[in-house]
Order: structure tokens, then sequence, then C-alpha cells
């Protein structure tokens, strides 16, 4: 068996197709939004990795001082054969669990950017030349059926991106998660803490303005793939803290009235001084509500770590039984 196998579940158009089909719904709709994976082409990437350095910016510092700390207790708790990682993109941090975890086979990481996947699984391989890796270009959002690897398997989901789910959508996303597992099989789940609405507004509106730069990117993404003709410098970058959701929001908002024209979609989108375009919505989360929501959707809480400062979690969960 090669060490390497790639899988595509999505057809070659889909990225083309769900941009599409994202922009003129989240455009046409009042108020106005756009998912936050449009942020993420080569440039978004390059610019999230510089937010992950900054210093206003903890999650990313948080999380890895828990991977490092707890990556024996997790293998302990799984004795995975398997790692599955949704979102996996450069596949950097899984590193930790991939050294701890002394019966690991396969290695499955699943994105939707093939280049990702692959310059990834080049660089695991050349250290880990005994690991067999199978990826998937997959939307993990949309149902995943994953290849025959040895159990148990351990799904991971880190960076706190589930808090980009609103909450139906986290809901359908943890049942498609608990119909992936079979008995032995564990859940790893990264998720951001409520606290300090300064510290929680500044993570995401640094001094340096990357943040705002990264947000503006989803503009440029239209101009280049679909033709609008937009220019960020129209829009302001907002950050702001919903006291009763829990979730930092982040958009665009027009320095003036102005419309865009999609010639790709035969679209012209109208906006008024002021006028808002949601683009992320990134939940924080207690405890208790992560134990309720998997609970919801069939699984047991077992294990929660935090960082020493107590801002982010890793929570491991099995099937309910």
């Amino acid at each position: 068996m090669s060490p390497f196998l790639l899988t595509r579940t999505l057809p070659e158009d889909a990225t083309d197709a769900a941009l599409r089909a994202d922009v003129l719904h989240g455009l046409t709709r009042t108020p106005k939004e756009l998912p936050p994976k449009w942020f993420y082409d080569a440039r978004g990437s390059e610019l999230f990795e510089e937010i992950t350095r900054l210093p206003e910016y903890y999650p990313t510092r948080a999380e890895r001082e828990i991977l490092i700390e707890r990556a024996p207790a997790i293998a302990s708790a799984t004795g995975a054969r398997t790692l599955v990682e949704l979102g996996s993109g450069s596949s950097e941090k899984t590193r930790h669990l991939l050294d701890a975890l002394p019966d690991l086979q396969s290695y499955v990481p699943v994105d939707v950017s093939e280049s990702a996947l692959t310059g990834a699984a080049k660089s695991l391989l050349a250290e880990r030349p005994e690991l067999q890796v199978h990826a998937l270009i997959a939307d993990f959002t949309r149902g995943l059926a994953l290849p025959g690897t040895p159990g148990p398997r351990l799904v991971v989901f880190l960076g706190g991106t589930i808090g980009n789910l609103l909450p139906a959508e986290r809901a359908r996303f943890l049942r498609s998660v608990r119909a992936l597992l079979d008995p032995g099989d564990a859940l790893l789940l990264g998720t951001d803490l409520v606290k300090d609405e300064d510290v929680l507004v500044r993570a995401y509106d640094d001094a340096a303005g990357v943040t705002a730069d990264f947000n503006k990117n989803v503009l440029r993404v239209l101009a280049r793939e679909l033709g609008a003709d937009v220019d960020p410098d129209d829009f302001d970058h907002v950050a702001l803290w919903d006291r009763e959701e829990e979730w930092i929001e982040m958009r665009l908002r027009a320095r003036s009235d102005l419309t865009v024209k999609i010639p790709e979609l035969n679209l012209a989108v109208s906006f008024e001084q002021g006028e808002e375009l949601r683009t992320e919505v990134s939940a924080k989360f207690r405890r208790e509500g992560v134990g309720r929501e998997l609970a919801a959707a069939g699984l047991e809480l077992t294990e929660w770590w935090t960082d020493s400062a107590g801002r982010f979690a890793l929570s491991l969960a099995t099937a309910a039984t």
C-alpha cells in the first residue's frame, strides 16, 4: 500500500459553485453576510498565520500549550491507531499528537484544499515514513465518509473552528461526527472560552491591523473570482462582542453609499453608509455548554483540559451509551 493516498469527494468545481451560492444568498439577504471560509485563499492563509503570531491573538498559543502538556494523556485515554483531522490545513499542531500516539498507524487529514493536503502529507511522510496518510478532499460540514482504517480512531477538530458555526450548524456537525464514531472511537474538540470582553475584542482587532486586512481579504476574493468591482478601502473592519450570544462578530462597514457590481453573478449589491456585512461569528464557550451540545449529539464529555490561564479548552468525548 502506498504511504500516501488522496481521495477527492468534492467535484472539481465544488469550490467555485459554493462561492457563487454563498455570495448570491449572503449578499441578497438582510442583514448581509458571508461565511468565513472565503477568507482563506493563499493570501488569506498567510495573513491568518501572521495573526496567530500576534501578541493579542492567544488561541493558537493556548491550544498548543494544552497539546504539548496533555498529548500523553490524550494518547493514553484513546489508544488511537488512526487520527482523523477535520480542517487539517498544514497539520502543524497535529504533530504533537502524532508524536504522542505510540500505536498510530494511519492519519486521515480532511480539507477542501488539495494543495494544503499534499504539502502537509509530503512534510509528514519525510519525518514519519512508516505512517500511512489517506487524505480526503472534502467539506466536513456536509457529511463525511471515512476510509477503512484501523481503530480506535481519534477525530480531532482543533483551533476553536467550531465557534465559526452557528448553533444549529454546530448541532448538525456534532451529530455527523457522532455518526462516524464506532465503539472505542473519540472526538477531541478545541473550544475558545468566554473571557474578558477587552481581551476577546483585541484578539480580533489587533493594533497592527493584520486582522482588518484578513477580514477585507474576502473582498479581494470576490474581485478575483467573481469580477466584483469592490475596493477594500471602501469598508472599515469591525469586531464586536455580543454578550447575549457570547460570540465575537467580525463585520465590514461601508464608509459611504456604494454599489458593488458582481458581473459573474449578474448582481449589483447596494450598501448604505454604515451598513455592515457580517463575515464571521466566533462563538466562545463554557464547559457546561460544551457538555450540553455534545450530549445533544449523542456524545459524552469524558475529559476537559485548559491552558494554564484558562483561556482555551480541549475536550475529549466518546459515543454515549
